[in-house]
Order: C-alpha cells, then sequence, then structure tokens
C-alpha cells in the first residue's frame, strides 16, 4: 500500500512538472508569435504601463527556453519598443523644457537599446547560415543601431556602424519587401542619422518604395523621412507637409501597427508643434 501511494506522488509530481513544461511552452509560443496584443492596442498608455511586466514575463521564460530563436526576437522587439516609444520619446520632447529630467531618460533608454540588442544579437547566434533571413537581421540590426545613435559618447559602439548597414544591406538583398517596407524605412533612418553628405535620390527611393509596400498606413514612413531628409535640407514646407500626412493616416487600416501609429502619430504632432526648434 505504501509502495503504490509513493508510486502515485511520484506519477502526481512528474504529472505537476509536465504541466508546467506544458503552461511554459504555451505562453512562450504565446509570445514568440508574432502581431502581439502590444502592437495592436490604440492606447499608448496602457501599453507603456502593461509592457514591462510582459517583458519580465519573457525573460523569466527564457530562463527555461535559453535557445528559443523566435522568443528571444520577441523579447528585443518588445525591449526596442518599450526604450523607444515610452522612454526615448518623452525624452525627446522633454530637451528643450527640462535637459537634467531628458539626460536621465536618454541613459535609461540607452540600458534598454543594450538588452533589446543582447537578445537580437542571441537569436541571430542561434541562426544558422542557411536559414539566416530578413526578420534576424532586421532586428539585430535595428537594436544595434539604436543603441549605437543613444551612445554617441562610446567610440567602440560608433565603430560598429558598417555592422548595421551590412545586415541591413543583407536582409534588403534576402527580401526587401519585408515587414511592408521596414527595410527600406530603417535604411532612410540609417542614412539620416550620419553626418556626412547623404545621396537624395537613394533616400528618395527608399521613401517611395516604403510608401508603396506599406499602402501608405504607416505614419512612421512619413515622420522618418521629414526627420531625416527635411529637417537636414531646412525645408518647412516639406517639414509640414509630411508631417500632415502622417497625421492623415487612419491608425486602424493596419492592425499589427495600431500601436505604433499611434505614437507616430503623437511624434509628428510635437514635431509640429516644435518645427521652430529643428527649421530655423
Amino acid at each position: 500500500m505504501a509502495g503504490s501511494l509513493a508510486l502515485l506522488g511520484v506519477a502526481g509530481l512528474l504529472t505537476g512538472c509536465s504541466i508546467q513544461r506544458l503552461a511554459i511552452n504555451s505562453v512562450s509560443d504565446l509570445f514568440a508569435s508574432g502581431g502581439s496584443v502590444f502592437e495592436q492596442d490604440d492606447d499608448p498608455g496602457l501599453i507603456a504601463e502593461a509592457l514591462p511586466f510582459g517583458l519580465k514575463l519573457m525573460e523569466a521564460l527564457l530562463v527555461e527556453r535559453p535557445h528559443d530563436r523566435s522568443l528571444l526576437l520577441a523579447t528585443a522587439k518588445g525591449y526596442l519598443l518599450y526604450a523607444y516609444a515610452f522612454v526615448g520619446m518623452p525624452a525627446d520632447q522633454l530637451r528643450f523644457s527640462d535637459v537634467r529630467r531628458a539626460g536621465e531618460l536618454r541613459e535609461r533608454a540607452r540600458g534598454l537599446y543594450g538588452r533589446a540588442y543582447g537578445y537580437a544579437e542571441r537569436a541571430h547566434a542561434r541562426t544558422p547560415d542557411e536559414a539566416m533571413d530578413a526578420e534576424t537581421l532586421y532586428w539585430h540590426a535595428a537594436t544595434l543601431g539604436s543603441l549605437i545613435s543613444s551612445s554617441r559618447d562610446q567610440p567602440n559602439l560608433l565603430a560598429r556602424l558598417p555592422e548595421v548597414e551590412a545586415m541591413l544591406s543583407q536582409a534588403l538583398a534576402l527580401d526587401e519587401s519585408w515587414g511592408r517596407g521596414a527595410l527600406h524605412e530603417f535604411a532612410i533612418q540609417l542614412t539620416g542619422a550620419q553626418g556626412s553628405g547623404f545621396d537624395r535620390a537613394d533616400l528618395e527611393r527608399h521613401f517611395r518604395r516604403a510608401l508603396d509596400l506599406s499602402r501608405g498606413e504607416r505614419a512612421s514612413v512619413y515622420v522618418t523621412y521629414a526627420e531625416a531628409v527635411a529637417v537636414r535640407e531646412q525645408d518647412r514646407a516639406a517639414f509640414i507637409d509630411l508631417l500632415n500626412e502622417a497625421l492623415r493616416v487612419d491608425v486602424h487600416a493596419d492592425p499589427e501597427n495600431r500601436l505604433m501609429n499611434v505614437v507616430m502619430q503623437q511624434r509628428a504632432r510635437w514635431l509640429m508643434d516644435n518645427a521652430d526648434q529643428f527649421i530655423l
């Protein structure tokens, strides 16, 4: 009788472990799959409060599944979203009124970009050369690029900019239409962020291709071009026109990009309200 009870106890323990493993796998698969509820939401304030818990949960899941490439990419993507939309953008908006606080937020954003990059780099390392895809290259390049952009005082990171350019070029060669224009939009950001002269015709080509692939449903394309080109050329008319185009985008036309459309329209309004700070 005692042996039977012991056997039942062990069986129960094993069953409990199996249930726990099943739960971990199920939740991990949910986060790893594309089109998360975070990206589809239209309330940035709600996501700003909820996303940190989701990110820590994904990190906890990675303890159990450290080599899950999809989960690594999802975590990198989540940290990049949080760092840019909810830390980096507020830092930008404070730079004209509260320099100290803006600096604190920029430093925090840099740490978050570093986390995003770490997870993207691990995902890249888990991808065999023959299975390399545009998505993995994009998130690795975007997270490293964001880290470099937030660390202009660190020459060792600035020296890695060619790595970002190489990954973007490889991603464009593999599937230039991936992300409905995301690669072309990133090419605009990358070129616009560099201090030297740029090929205006090449930037225009990337802009038009990004618009075509997104069907004009991504506000970020217009905002990115306004900041990368119109500001650089000090073209106030183009700057305002592009921001107005961003504000005309229907945020619900692309459900998978709803949150970023709302966020980028908020940025467009702020840029327009502070146009005199950008266009002399």
